[in-house]
């Protein structure tokens, strides 16, 4: 197959203005968003002031730094508008994925798919020579790149699409096109929105026409975005789309203009040439008009091709395949996703549930059969308890630390065990954990949760 594929794109080049100007929005949102990060207090929120953190499976080891932690964001900002400037891209770029990548392994209840999608992208740029263009490596050394193979583009559009396409098949649910839920239950909280908030929104048939066109949009998107007599018409899709969902769901953060600004890569390189172009005429009218003490771009560089790397083209395409994969592994398990979430992160699922949970914690002694219950305030933010309270690897987690915690100060022969509730899309709430069950008999793994009780309710669909 890869043969097969490295065939088809044996010869095939483009210009490196596309690979630039991706770049160059990409490393400019990270600079921002991290500011935006910094400026609202959510490092020291998320991060500093909560005492125990949430752990992705296998990232145990993964911690914050206390106080320190705000140097891995002031490297965050380093990188982020070095990869904007394409100086030492390789290294600035390599850095930002892993320092990012770090601080998102820090506490999964941060965990957003926006996030994810920044880390996917940042590696697959590790690889590209999206800094051999347009970059101050290009201007220090007198070389630039003047083509380089067409799949190092591609790529980029692959993995666009198929995180549209799963997050629009998704959503081919009886919750989401029969019922208009999770978003009925959104919308009609947008009563205070001007003109539309206390009547518009507050129509069931807006509601199932915002669930409809959700779905056929991220389903339809990416062949739009791909076939050249409507990419343009496309984009402008993309825009009032994401635009749409940024002023209903402010608390999205940045993701939609992640995804208007990495829909720019499906534009001919022609239009990215016209974009730089644009850009450098800017910069040379504030150089001037500041007078800055700035050397003008060089009229005269060598040019180089870059050549098809082997190693990359493999690694790159097993990463795709992995994106292609790892989304089904949902299918390995009993019961319903949406409910047990077994396989539900990092498979871009977005904005299909709505959750609300209720959780008490008893410790009980085995042998006196005294017990207590536990203020799960005393351990967790209320951003954490909210999340812990229907996510059901949270609540396992966080009943092995009660049970370490409460050894630590000599209780013996203790047991934990769960009074929990979840209301699910608009459902009546009901028993989430089996009551009788001792979690802490459990360990985290990838096997099925058997004591996660089943969803009295079917949700048919993908």
């Amino acid at each position: 197959m890869f043969k097969f594929i490295q065939n088809y794109y044996s010869n095939k080049n483009a210009h490196p203005a596309s690979l630039a100007f991706f770049r160059i929005t990409f490393g400019g949102l990270m600079f921002f968003s991290t500011l935006r990060f910094w400026s609202k207090g959510w490092i020291e929120t998320l991060y500093i002031k909560p005492s125990y953190h949430f752990k992705y499976f296998g990232f145990e080891w993964v911690d914050d730094f206390g106080s320190l932690t705000y140097l891995l964001f002031i490297m965050c900002l380093i990188t982020s508008l070095f990869v904007m400037l394409g100086y030492k891209y390789r290294v600035s770029m390599i850095s930002f994925f892993f320092i990012f990548t770090y601080i998102e392994l820090i506490d999964k209840t941060t965990y957003l798919n926006h996030y994810y999608l920044t880390s996917c992208l940042a590696f697959i740029l590790c690889f590209l020579p999206a800094g051999n263009y347009f970059s101050l490596d290009s201007y220090f050394s007198g070389q630039k790149a003047d083509r380089i193979p067409i799949w190092m583009v591609d790529v980029l559009k692959l993995f666009i699409c198929i995180v549209y396409f799963y997050a629009g098949i998704a959503k081919i649910n009886s919750d989401w096109l029969l019922d208009a839920q999770p978003l009925s239950l959104w919308l009609k909280s947008k009563y205070d929105l001007p003109l539309i908030g206390q009547n518009l929104m507050q129509l069931k048939a807006t509601h199932y026409l915002a669930s409809w066109f959700g779905m056929l949009y991220d389903v339809l998107i990416p062949f739009f975005l791909l076939y050249t007599r409507t990419k343009y018409i496309a984009f402008v899709f993309v825009i009032v789309f994401h635009v749409l969902t940024r002023v209903f769901f402010p608390s999205i953060g940045m993701f939609p203009y992640i995804m208007i600004s990495s829909a720019v890569i499906f534009f001919d390189s022609s239009i990215h040439l016209k974009l730089l172009s644009f850009i450098k005429t800017t910069l040379v009218k504030i150089n001037s008009f500041f007078k800055f003490k700035i050397k003008p771009f060089r009229t005269k560089v060598k040019t180089k091709t870059i050549q098809p790397n082997r190693l990359i083209f493999i690694s790159l395409g097993c990463f795709l395949i992995i994106q292609l994969l790892f989304p089904l592994r949902y299918l390995l398990y009993p019961g319903e996703l949406f409910w047990n979430e077994q396989g539900y992160r990092f498979s871009w699922r977005v904005m299909l549930v709505e959750k609300r949970g209720d959780i008490t914690f008893k410790v009980k002694d085995s042998v006196s059969e005294t017990f207590f219950y536990v203020k799960n305030e005393d351990f967790l933010t209320p951003f954490q308890e909210k999340q812990m309270s229907f996510q059901p690897d949270f609540i396992l987690e966080f009943a092995r630390h009660l049970g370490a915690f409460y050894k630590a100060k000599g209780y013996e022969h203790i047991q934990i065990f769960a009074n929990s509730f979840v209301a699910l899309n608009g459902r009546p709430s009901q028993r989430f954990i089996d009551p009788r069950f001792n979690l802490l008999k459990a360990r985290e793994s990838f096997y099925n949760k058997n004591w996660i009780l089943p969803l009295n309710d079917e949700i048919k669909g993908l």
